[in-house]
């Protein structure tokens, strides 16, 4: 009874929370990279590109928001939780840094940002509910694809702009990390159809946020 009140009240909270990703202007815990660098104006082109490509990455945090919350409701053990939760709050900060670059550069958020988070909410409780062993795995592979999409984004990111730049970088690092930890703590290899369904999904999101 107490694990079904518990789980509820993690349903109710991941609800709560987004709402609060979707209506409310996120907070960082961490200054943002771009804070330290100095950016000379862009040019037009130039910012429109830099747009498109931060408001898919906002649309992909907010997504990764709602699938660790997802996961953490069915979590084993307290170690797996804590995980995905740390590994959350550092994709908020992701989430803010995005929001505050779109905003600097006069971009707008993607209009599908709720059915990002319903979607990554409902994948996360199945990853989750599949057991530790295999929700660590989702993440690891996870990470892994999406640092291949920051790899692309950097390569195709204006040289000129060098503050979107050092964001999608840390990024990058921090993916890698959560990536490497879920490996350590006993991620499982997931099936090549699994693998390829995230990435069907993964440019899905990609290529419909870059416009809309």
């Amino acid at each position: 009874m107490v694990s079904r009140m518990n789980r509820l009240d993690a349903l109710v909270a991941i609800v709560d929370e987004g709402l609060r990703t979707l209506a409310a202007k996120p907070a960082a815990s961490r200054p943002s990279p771009a804070d330290a660098v100095d950016q000379a104006e862009l040019e037009d082109r130039d910012r429109e590109s830099s747009i498109a490509l931060l408001r898919v990455n906002h649309a992909g945090e907010i997504s990764a928001q709602a699938l660790y919350n997802g996961q953490s409701v069915f979590a084993r053990s307290h170690a797996t939780r804590q995980q995905l939760r740390q590994a959350a709050a550092e994709e908020r900060d992701h989430l803010a840094w995005c929001a505050a670059r779109l905003e600097e550069l006069g971009g707008r958020r993607s209009l599908l940002d709720p059915f990002w988070y319903a979607g990554g909410a409902l994948i996360g409780l199945v990853a989750g509910a599949a057991g530790d062993d295999v929700s660590l795995g989702f993440v690891a592979e996870t990470e892994r694809q999406v640092e291949a999409h920051l790899d692309d984004h950097l390569a195709r990111l204006p040289d000129a702009d060098a503050k979107s730049r050092a964001i999608l970088k840390q990024m990058a690092q921090d993916e890698a990390r959560h990536g490497a930890a879920a490996q350590e703590a006993g991620g499982s290899s997931l099936p090549s159809v699994a693998t390829r369904l995230m990435a069907l999904g993964g440019g899905l999101v990609r290529r419909v946020a870059l416009h809309v």
